[in-house]
């Protein structure tokens, strides 16, 4: 079934604009008269009829059967900045396995700077999520945002949210061990790691350090292995 992200859609008639609607036409090449699914990226999803192609560039939908996705633990992932293009696949891979939202934080070891590119980089973030729950079929799409440290991406967390600090130095205690029943945060370090001046921070905010196990794991695939066994303990992967 071929699916459109539509912000704000309600059951009934809506047009997209152009931009949108060109994807549509163009891209997955729908008619007038073909079926689809459309989704708000607030967990709500439709039965949608395409009625019309304008020619204004426009494309006229029929929405019904509103649906709702059951609720799920809301996961965070803070991850350290990453060089290159690794955090684009943290933020594709993690809308994948689940995650409520995807905050890059600036970390003592970050290499990467984004130097006034902020707003640039989460908008493509962004982007790159909205394609990924489009593609796995999500109706949420999790928010992509920048955090200015480490410290203020824990502060930005909403009330009672457990915040789990993938740490090298901690051994005793595994994540599945230590996850809690409600929200979660995850902690990843950039390739670097975190100084014990973060780990130190964090835990003074009631933090708690775990680990995945005794192998080192590249920064991308720490976030997304914490995340495949959140889900795996919920019941929903595996």
């Amino acid at each position: 079934m071929k699916r459109v992200l539509v912000p704000a859609a309600s059951l009934g008639r809506t047009t997209l604009e152009a931009g949108h609607a060109h994807h549509l036409v163009h891209v997955l090449r729908v008619a007038t008269g073909d079926a689809l699914e459309v989704f708000d990226g607030a967990g709500r999803s439709f039965d949608a009829v395409v009625d019309a192609v304008n020619a204004d560039g426009t494309a006229t939908l029929v929405l019904s059967n509103q649906r709702r996705s059951p609720p799920e633990r809301k996961v965070t992932v803070i991850q350290g900045l990453p060089k290159a293009e690794k955090l684009e696949l943290v933020v594709q891979k993690a809308t994948e396995l689940g995650a409520f939202a995807v905050v890059a934080a600036a970390c003592e070891r970050s290499v990467v700077k984004l130097d006034g590119k902020e707003a640039a980089k989460q908008a493509r973030w962004q982007k790159i999520a909205d394609e990924a729950a489009r593609q796995c079929g999500r109706a949420d799409v999790p928010a992509v945002s920048v955090a200015a440290s480490l410290g203020a991406a824990v502060d930005a967390l909403g009330p009672g949210t457990q915040v789990l600090v993938l740490d090298e130095e901690e051994r005793a205690r595994p994540l599945s061990h230590a996850l809690g029943d409600g929200a979660a945060a995850v902690v990843v370090g950039p390739e670097g790691g975190l100084s014990r001046a973060e780990v130190a921070a964090l835990t003074a905010k009631g933090a708690v350090t775990v680990t995945l196990g005794r192998l080192v794991l590249r920064t991308e695939t720490a976030a997304l292995a914490a995340l495949a066994v959140i889900r795996h303990l919920d019941g929903l992967l595996g």
